[in-house]
């Protein structure tokens, strides 16, 4: 059991890696980015930024989140299977 707890846990970090990349690279930079082809790049004068922007960021930061906890999840099986 613990085996294949381990094995899910590397498939979740395996899948968030490639998402968070990806999200990563959506991200507007100084000068546009990838964000601008699927119309991220449209952004209000008011001031900040638009709202997929700051959706986009939400996500990123939760994507994180979970990678993070599954690397810490993943070495503490490790560990603890040894």
């Amino acid at each position: 059991m613990l085996n294949a707890l381990t094995i899910a846990l590397a498939v979740l970090l395996i899948i968030t890696s490639v998402l968070l990349i990806v999200l990563i690279l959506l991200h507007r930079g100084k000068g546009g980015g990838l964000s601008d082809l699927f119309g991220g790049g449209v952004s209000s004068s008011v001031g900040g930024s638009s709202v997929a922007e700051k959706n986009l960021d939400r996500l990123t930061v939760g994507l994180g989140l979970i990678w993070a906890a599954s690397i810490v999840a993943v070495g503490l099986l490790v560990r603890t299977g040894s």
